[in-house]
Order: C-alpha cells, then structure tokens, then sequence
C-alpha cells in the first residue's frame, strides 16, 4: 500500500489535492493535515512514501517544515513535493535547501502533478529497494566479519559460500596481486566461476581496471587504513555500463597482519539514474521538456562571465502568448498542453544550437540568443518567432489561433547582470502587448520609469485598503415589465486623495497583477452584503444585490469560504446575492474552481453571465452550473439595432434566455432610443445612466421606496 500525506491549511486545497494523489495508483492511501505539526506527529508513528506539502502553514514555513521533518530519522530520505504561488527563485532554493525533493507552482496543472508525484513515487520505491539490499548487504557482511577469524583458520570453502550469497562484486588479493577469493556475482560478470581466478592474477578478473585496483590496494598495504568509498563506471561483456560504489579495507590474519585487501563494490545504477533524473526535473519543464527558469537564469549567469572576458554580446528574449488563454478555455485544457508543446518545438526550430529555449511557466517562453558578435541584430530571430508562432496550427481538425508578444534585451547594454537583464526583458515584453501584440519590442530605458509607476500605484493600492478609501457606488436595475427596481449591481470606485472618484480601469489592472484582487474582491463582497443586509433590515423588503467576482479570485482564495462566511455575518439571505461571472471562469476546467462554483449554487447562490458576447464561441457552462441571468455587454447596445452584428448578438441571447427560462438584462442603457429598442426585441430588464446617476448606499432605499420611478418605460 502506498502511503501519501498531504499538508496544507486550506481546506479546499488539501480537497483537491487529495482528490490528485488519490488518482497517481491504484493503492495509493492518503491522509491530509490541516497543521504541520499534527503531520510531523504523524511521521513519527509511520512514514509515507511521498509528503505534499504547501509552502506556506499558517505560523510555520514550508522551508522550516520540511527541515523539521528530516530531523526524524525514518523520514530523512522520504519524497517531499511542494507547491507554491510564489515563482521567486529564492522561496525555491530555501525549499531545496531545507530538503525539498521538488516543487510545483500553484495553482497546479493536474497533469504535471501527477506525472511528477509518479516519478517521486517511483523514486521511493527504488529508496527502499536500495535500502532493503544496503541491509542484507550489511547484516552479511557484520556476520561476515564476525565470522572471518574462523574460516581464514578454518575453512575456505566457508567464506566463499558466505560471499557469495551477497549481491555485490567482492574479491580479495594478496600483497602479489593475486585473487584470495572471489565471490560468484564477481566471477559471474568476468564470464567464469570464482575457481576459475583464486590463485591467479587479478588481471585475469579485472582487465583494464586491475593497474589502478593494484597502485589502491599497495596504498592499503603500506598505511593499513581502508580507503573512502568512489564510483566507478564498469562496463559488462555485453558493453552494458553500470555504476558502482567501490571500498576497499584491510584483510587481517589472527594476528592483525595485513594479508591481503578485501573490494567490496555495489552496483547504485538505479540509484543514480534516480538522482539524474531528479536533477532534470529540477531544471526542466515537466510538459515541454524545456529548460525551466532555474536552468535558464544559470546559463545566462554563464554568459554573462564568458562575455565579460571576451567582449562578446548576447540577446535575451522574454515571449508571452497573446491568446492562448482563449484557447484554454474554449477546447480544454489537453488541447491548451499540446498548443504549448508545438510552440516549444517551433521556438526550438527557429534557434541555433548554441542558443537556449526555456519555458518560464504557463504561457511564458524565453530564448537565451548567444554570439551576437559586435554587429548581430537579435531583430531577426525576434521577427522569425513572431512570424513562427503566428503560422496557422491545426489540432485534430481544428485551427488554433494564436500569437505572441516579444521582449528583447542585450547584454551589456539593457544591462551587467541576470535579474536586470530578466526585468527589462519583462518590460520591453508587456510593452509589446500594449502596442497591440503580435509583435517584439527592444528594452528603452522609459519603460522602467512606467514600471516604476506601476509600483508606486500598487504601493497605493495597498494603501487605499489599510486607510478603506475604497467605496461601493450602486446602479439600479430595472424590471422592464413594471418599471420598478428588481436589484442593483455593485460597482468598485477608489476616493483617492487629491484625485477623486477613480474608476476601475485605472487600478483593478494593477490589483489583479499583484494578487490584490483577492482583497479588493473579497471587501467588495462583504461590503455590498452589509449594505443589502441593512436594506432588508430597514425596509423588510429584499433588494438583490449583484457583485462582480474576478475570475483570479477563484484561483487565489476560497471564494466559497468567503461567500458562506460573509452571509453567516451579515444574516444576508443567500437569494439577494448575485454573483456575476464572466464566460472564462464558467468555462475554468480546474477542479477549484468547478468545485467552489458547485458549492455556491448548492449554498443557493445565484450567478450571472456578465458581458455576454465578449467571451468565447462555446455554451457549455449552461450544462455545468444554473445560470439565473444573461447580461449582454453594453458594446452591443451602443449600435443596436443598426448594426447587424449587434442585433445578431442580442437576439440570440433573448433566443437562448427565453430558452432556458431566464431573464435577459441590456446593460449601459443610455438613451430613451436604446431602452425602446431592447425592450421591443424582449430583453426583461435593463440598467444604464438613462435610469439615473449611481447611488451611494444612503440613496438606495429612498429610490426604491419611490416604486414605479419617473422614466419612461
């Protein structure tokens, strides 16, 4: 039976990670920890055969964790896997260092997940083989070696039945350098029978590594100390070569005179093919076979000091591409791994030799370009990815439509070192994205003064959260049918000191770049619940409030947790809160996110497309999640019904909500027109500033206590 633990203090992930291992094989038990140090109690009793384990445990660290978990003895060799969000090399290294066997970025691919945990799983198997034949191997030679007084007085023949009943090459010579005794796996592998070499040269049984056997065992004669275990290559008669590990002691007479050298070697084959392939997991890209950001920043550490002593210049390319997000989500996420492959191969195709193609993460690439020379242009082969990538992809049928976006700096120039060189790349690369993708962009020192203002806005972001100058403003949302208010939606607004009411375009980016959305979003949520609370409170009447959840909220917190948590606080019935979704979290394949989505609607959460139309070609999510209103994007209201693109896209979301029996809102309705031309094609409710200006929440309940309201319906 195989034994997995899983440590992690959140319980959705420890869910699914469960779920993952529970899939690795078929025996496979696992057994999850909420706290390190109910897990390292646990590993006292029984040690598993692989441990999963979150880098950051509440109070405890991953690093101090895992230090704390080789300090117990049966578990000082045991696999140990952790996942992180963090992608900075230094939370790896201190993983590595404290023992860490590998490391995966959260959230996880499954895929890479389980073929790693796998390998790790294979790896122990192979520990313990190891181990079992190291104990045989040393019990055999303790009584070996209790017993060795007698037989060299006594018995030969003793000896060589002891010897050869252990599994490794032992032999021993005399001070002549002729074999004592060789036991049969030794003989076996020279092609004869150990009677066939005692008494004779131990050229006979070596070959070409008896000279070096001999200048080893003269040393031993001469000091009389035994000689540190090396690794030796041997290779068989049928040319196969194998590792091992050799010793050499002091073979004693009753007397304690040297009489001869025993050499012991142990063949650790299996072991080192381990440790290598160890090694290259920990440098490479488990999906493509590439080079990982670990391998990558060493070689251009490399670079970096040839080119100091030769004067030479190189080019780092940093490429993200530009719709594989749209492929992810619309074929899957099997299709989405095949896409990343095929890139790999054809960025690989279109470099030298000399140069190195790595996969950052995700939908990340880099290309390390040496030997620019005094006059080479990086342009060329940053034209040539561009174009590559670009050229049409067909999976199964069906094309496949994307395009990249690249970032180039040169050594020396853009900078002395590998993170400046890193940094800049990274901006040149967005900058290219912001001048419309699908093309590359050199570094310019101007860009580093926009980063800069990235930073400090995120500074102030974080700032704006501590001092609570964020602030929810309400938009009314209209019944068509009756012209009364059937809900309002939550809008984010930032009261920024000096500058006034911000709207979300200028920082969610930003928030959503850093990891602040989680914080941002989760305000939001128990905001808009306080208020809808205290509405029901003061009026005894419920007023739906709608809010919008970023689709990263459902990869960096328990949206589930929050949502159940922020009703339980607030006593707000689940029926008020609408939880608007874009197309891409509905189409989200990973099991987090389907989960949570499957958890809220049991809670009696209710959800919202938002934007319908702007998403992706595939209506899937119908079939995965009740949907309790369609919300078509305020860009198909602007020309409609003129346009016939427009009209095309709004009378196929009436078509499809009368369908399945739910109501169709137009949204950014701002004209007496635009409301008379939803309303004709059907649409059940609508919102936009033809209704009015944006409430604060003190202006909610008066509104609605106005009933029917003075517009026009």
């Amino acid at each position: 039976m195989t034994s997995v633990f899983i440590v992690d203090d959140q319980a959705t992930n420890r869910l699914l990670l469960a779920r993952l291992a529970s899939s690795i094989e078929s025996d496979v038990q696992v057994a999850v920890f909420d706290d390190p140090i109910g897990a390292l109690t646990e590993c006292v009793q029984r040690a598993p055969d692989l441990i999963i384990s979150d880098y950051k445990l509440g109070p405890m660290s991953g690093a101090e964790f895992i230090h704390r978990l080789r300090a117990i003895s049966q578990c000082h060799d045991i696999p140990i896997m952790v996942l992180t969000a963090y992608d900075e090399r230094t939370f790896r290294m201190a993983a590595l260092e404290a023992g860490a066997t590998d490391f995966l970025l959260s959230p996880v691919d499954h895929t890479e997940f389980l073929n790693r945990a796998r390998n790790l799983l294979q790896l122990r198997k192979q520990q313990k083989l190891l181990e079992g034949r190291a104990t045989v191997l040393a019990d055999e030679l303790l009584q070996s070696e209790r017993a060795r007084e007698e037989i060299v007085r006594n018995d030969r023949e003793v000896l060589e039945q002891v010897i050869d009943t252990v599994p490794a090459f032992i032999m021993a010579a005399d001070r002549s350098g002729r074999c004592i005794f060789v036991n049969a796996s030794q003989a076996r592998h020279a092609g004869g029978a150990p009677s066939d070499y005692v008494g004779l040269p131990i050229g006979r049984l070596l070959g070409d590594r008896a000279r070096l056997a001999l200048e080893q065992d003269h040393q031993i004669f001469l000091n009389g100390r035994p000689m540190p275990s090396i690794e030796e290559e041997i290779i068989g008669r049928d040319g196969t070569r194998r590792i091992f590990d050799t010793v050499k002691t002091p073979l004693r007479d009753a007397r304690q005179n040297i009489v001869g050298v025993v050499t012991i070697s142990t063949d650790i084959t299996a072991r080192k093919v381990a440790e290598e392939q160890m090694t290259h997991m920990a440098h490479h890209d488990a999906l493509t076979g590439l080079p990982n950001r670990v391998l990558l920043l060493d070689r251009i550490q490399m670079e970096i000091s040839a080119a100091q002593q030769s004067g030479d210049r190189f080019a780092l390319l940093f490429l993200d591409l530009d719709r594989f997000k749209a492929v992810n989500d619309g074929f899957g996420h099997p299709v989405g791994d095949w896409l990343l492959q095929e890139i790999a191969t054809r960025l690989a195709e279109n470099c030298c030799a000399q140069d190195m193609v790595a996969r950052l993460g995700g939908d990340e690439f880099a290309i390390l370009h040496v030997g620019l020379g005094p006059s080479g242009d990086p342009a060329v082969l940053a034209d040539r990815v561009v174009r590559s990538v670009t050229a049409p992809i067909t999976h199964k049928g069906y094309p496949l439509y994307t395009s990249v976006s690249v970032g180039v700096t040169v050594f020396p120039t853009d900078g002395q070192d590998a993170e400046t060189l890193q940094r800049n790349a990274d901006l040149a690369m967005y900058q290219a994205k912001a001048d419309g993708k699908n093309t590359y962009r050199f570094f310019h020192p101007t860009l580093t003064d926009k980063m800069d203002t990235l930073i400090q806005l995120e500074a102030e972001i974080r700032e704006a959260l501590r001092l609570e100058q964020f602030t929810l403003r309400y938009q009314p949302q209209i019944d068509l049918r009756n012209g009364m208010i059937c809900g309002v939606e939550a809008l984010l607004r930032w009261e920024k000191p000096g500058d006034g009411l911000l709207l979300p375009a200028r920082f969610l980016p930003v928030a959503e770049e850093s990891g602040l959305i989680a914080d941002i979003g989760a305000w939001v949520i128990k905001t808009a619940a306080t208020h809808a609370a205290a509405w029901l409170r003061d009026s005894g009447r419920g007023l739906r409030v709608a809010v919008n959840v970023s689709p990263s909220q459902f990869l960096r917190q328990d949206v589930f947790a929050l949502v159940s948590q922020t009703l339980d606080t607030t006593g707000l019935p689940t029926e008020l809160l609408d939880l608007e979704l874009t197309e891409s979290t509905l189409l989200d394949d990973r099991p987090r996110t389907a989960e949570m989505l499957h958890a809220l609607a049991d809670l009696g959460i209710r959800f919202s497309i938002d934007d319908f139309g702007v998403g992706y070609a595939s209506l899937r999510y119908f079939k995965r999640i009740s949907i309790g209103r369609i919300k078509i994007d305020q860009s198909y209201i602007r020309n409609f019904p003129a346009s016939p693109e427009d009209r095309a896209i709004v009378d196929s979301a009436i078509a499809l909500g009368r369908a399945l029996g739910i109501p169709v809102l137009a949204e950014g309705v701002e004209t007496a027109q635009e409301l008379s031309a939803v309303r004709h094609v059907g649409c059940d409710q609508a919102q936009g500033f033809y209704f009015g200006k944006l409430l604060t929440h003190e202006q909610v309940l008066p509104l609605v206590h106005r009933q029917k309201l003075d517009w026009r319906i």
